[in-house]
């Protein structure tokens, strides 16, 4: 009787201890690396706070970073038009405003109506002085009923400065 009640125990403690090693953090396949994409996002805004705070080399340096880490992703995955997005802000942000404009051109090419191209493309038309442009991204924002759009119409207006 004592050595069931001994087996009973061991076993349930070796099955305990499997079940709990199966749902273990410490298993090596459920841990999970960030993409390159996802490094690229916390480096943009890492750079835009910096920017807030008119500490503009960290901004550049993480800008810089961010652009690799998106170059990289865009080539593993072609076409996406949230890499595409990135890819142009951080350009843009790095004073390249004709390649920036590219990426974004190429990811409204996949994506029309994509928010964040059409609100910084948007940006980038008043930046190099082609207003009727930047209107035009406006109207296709006008309806989505979102910050990108009053964000934008306010630096067409003039009654929000855009750090280009």
């Amino acid at each position: 009787m004592i050595k069931k009640f001994f087996v009973t125990c061991l076993l349930s403690i070796i099955l305990l201890n499997n079940a709990n090693a199966a749902g273990s953090s410490n298993d090596s396949t459920s841990s999970k690396v960030k993409s390159d994409y996802d490094k690229a996002i916390v480096l943009v805004k890492s750079a835009k706070k910096y920017e807030e705070k008119d500490k503009n080399n960290k901004a550049i340096k993480r800008y810089k970073k961010a652009q690799k880490l998106l170059l990289k992703s865009n080539e593993a995955k072609p076409n996406n038009a949230d890499t595409l997005n990135y890819l142009g802000f951080t350009t843009r942000k790095l004073g390249d405003y004709e390649n920036g404009e590219k990426y974004y051109l190429q990811g409204l090419n996949i994506e029309p109506n994509h928010i964040g191209i059409n609100e910084y493309l948007g940006e980038l038309y008043v930046a190099t002085n082609r207003i009727d442009l930047a209107k035009e991204r406006l109207k296709i924002l006008e309806n989505c009923n979102c910050e990108e759009y009053s964000e934008l119409k306010q630096i067409i207006d003039g009654t929000k400065k855009s750090k280009y």
